[in-house]
């Protein structure tokens, strides 16, 4: 039995993750139970074997008084010398090395992972709204966080609790064979402890989910900071980051001083109690062995199971302390992540069959979940092929349009239809697969040239992705590239975002990436508005021959690359006001012609026309 394996570390979870704190748990460790019982049977078995300890030793004691030092090794004794022996030497230590084993083979290696890819798949499937009102870098932390935590209880309930309760119950067991009395003095103390931990763990849990959330409130904002630390020096607010961060971090060391306080209350208090435990037992067990009703070996066994058991209360009561605060931050987490703002496949949901291209708005509307902004009762035709112009003022619902082609956001009124398929019943990943986007705002992930290219078609061989790189006039510039670690050309990495790039270069590179996919439909928006107007030239033949026989939308503020759209449509206030050829729109002399003569420099004034 390989016992690394006994966890499948990457299982997906059935169904999405519970709102409350025990379903929470039991959906994370889903199909690693039978692993954990086994490990917390180990650690049982182990904890169970301090009371034989205790229990042999008192044998040992009675032997030596009756027998004397002459007559202890004589045959009377032999049979419990070889039990002690193999106690000591075998079944101790190969139990306490299978409970040690489990948890460092079977859980901790196992259970991170397993909870983490879960929390980090459900993620993944959350809408962009998810994202768009929380740290990147504080959903980041509360994944692995809970990751922890979850690992963390697991681990502990096994190694500590299992072998706590086994100690407890041998405990008892052995004390009842001394003498009753002194079992029921055992009793009315636990009463009390238990009584103590009930008192300050649910105190613990909720101070601990108070710093865990302070904390990931201080990681938040340290990479939001990082993140647009360019920004941050160019406008020398260095200090006013400075005093952000000193705030967020002031408000977690707060919440870790209130911590800090009840941890140490917790302290003394269990100190102090645990200090009557010895006295207790061994005590009582004296009065009974002046009475008759108990012998040498019987104290000394009973001062060995107390003083065991006050030295393992400090012990598991730091753990559970440990696990209370692991659970607040587990409730944290659970918070932050688990919120339903995800769409969601129909649930007989079918592959998008694109062919042809042809794109249909049907009476749509969103605004967001507001009453007024976003678009209202678009009706448009984009027929296969077609190739499409959007031009409006900023807000006029332009990249709502195309959020919602793309299901990023779920219509509040009407449907869109992709070559007669209403979006909504296929699957938003060959959907988003039929789809090829270029942004103004290129994303590139801190990868190579290559695979950042490659991310429009993984599967994609080394010359699709170097023919790519040429169409999109990406090639030469990408050989040049060297980073920090020497890997060049194709193997350089680009930095978080791309930052060793410019502006022009990584548009490029995210023009390459949509020229592998080759999807049937092609968004552009404001593809070309980082680039020179030489660069932005070149690249425009290129997108020529991209376009051909692909439906296009192209968002533009840059008016002259919208000149050769089969039509141009114009948003205004959600609304398509006008629609045409480019010659046709001019001869109207509404808003678009007003854009095209308020142009300068090639730019559409960013204010709509009264």
């Amino acid at each position: 039995m390989n016992m690394a394996n006994l966890i499948q570390p990457f299982k997906p979870a059935n169904g999405p993750p519970p709102q409350t704190l025990g379903a929470f748990m039991r959906w994370c460790l889903s199909g690693a139970w039978p692993a954990l019982w086994l490990a917390a049977a180990f650690s049982a078995i182990a904890g169970a074997l301090e009371a034989g300890t205790a229990l042999i030793l008192g044998w040992v004691i009675d032997a030596t008084v009756a027998s004397g030092p002459d007559a202890f090794f004589d045959g009377r004794n032999a049979a419990m010398i070889a039990l002690s022996i193999g106690f000591f030497l075998i079944a101790r230590p190969l139990f306490f090395g299978l409970s040690a084993a489990s948890n460092a083979i079977i859980v901790q290696p196992n259970v991170n992972p397993l909870v983490l890819s879960r929390l980090h798949r459900w993620s993944l499937g959350q809408n962009v709204s998810f994202f768009d009102d929380d740290f990147a870098g504080r959903i980041a932390q509360k994944q692995m966080q809970t990751a922890r935590a979850v690992t963390d209880v697991a681990a502990e309930m096994i190694n500590v609790v299992a072998f706590a309760l086994a100690s407890l119950f041998g405990a008892v067991f052995l004390l009842v064979a001394i003498n009753g009395w002194v079992a029921v003095g055992l009793a009315v103390w636990l009463c009390l402890y238990f009584a103590l931990i009930n008192w300050f763990m649910p105190r613990i849990r909720h101070r601990s989910a108070g710093r865990a959330g302070a904390r990931s409130l201080v990681s938040g904002q340290v990479v939001d900071t990082i993140t647009n630390i360019k920004t941050v020096k160019l406008f020398a607010h260095d200090d006013h980051e400075d005093r952000a961060a000193l705030d967020s971090m002031e408000s977690f060391r707060k919440r870790a001083l209130e911590f800090g306080y009840l941890a140490a209350g917790f302290r003394f208090a269990l100190m102090s109690l645990a200090g009557i435990l010895p006295v207790l037992l061994i005590g009582a067990t004296v009065v009974l062995w002046r009475q008759g009703a108990a012998s040498t070996g019987d104290i000394a066994a009973a001062g060995a199971i107390s003083i065991r058991i006050a030295q393992m209360t400090g012990w598991v009561s730091f753990t559970l302390m440990a696990i209370y605060s692991n659970i607040g931050e587990i409730e944290d987490g659970m918070r932050t992540l688990t919120p339903r703002t995800r769409l969601e496949d129909a649930e007989n949901a079918k592959r998008l069959d694109a062919t042809q291209g042809e794109v249909i708005f049907e009476r749509l509307g969103f605004a967001y979940g507001r009453k007024t902004g976003g678009i209202e009762n678009i009706d448009l035709t984009i027929g296969a092929g077609e190739k499409l112009g959007v031009v409006g003022a900023s807000g006029a619902g332009k990249s709502t349009l195309v959020s919602l082609m793309l299901r990023l956001y779920e219509p509040e009124k009407g449907r869109i239809l992709i070559d007669g398929q209403d979006i909504r019943g296929v699957t938003q990943e060959s959907l988003r697969r039929s789809i090829a986007m270029v942004t103004q705002e290129t994303a590139m992930f801190n990868r190579s040239a290559r695979e950042n290219i490659l991310y429009g078609k993984p599967e994609g061989s080394e010359a699709d992705m170097i023919a790519a790189a040429k169409q999109a006039e990406a090639h030469d510039f990408i050989l040049e590239l060297e980073d920090h670690k020497g890997r060049k050309g194709y193997d350089a990495h680009l930095g978080e975002r791309g930052v060793k790039l410019s502006g022009g270069q990584r548009q490029r590179i995210a023009l390459a990436r949509a020229i592998i996919k080759d999807a049937p439909i092609l968004v552009l928006d404001e593809a070309t508005s980082a680039l020179d107007s030489e660069v932005e030239a070149a690249i425009q033949l290129a997108l020529d021959r991209v376009m051909e026989g692909k439906t296009v939308m192209a968002i533009a503020h840059r008016l002259s690359t919208l000149r050769e759209m089969d039509r141009i449509i114009v948003l205004d206030q959600g609304h398509i006001a006008e629609a045409g050829t480019h010659d046709a729109l001019l001869a109207q002399k509404g808003l678009y012609a007003g854009y095209w003569e308020r142009q300068s420099g090639g730019f559409l004034d960013i204010k709509p026309v009264e």
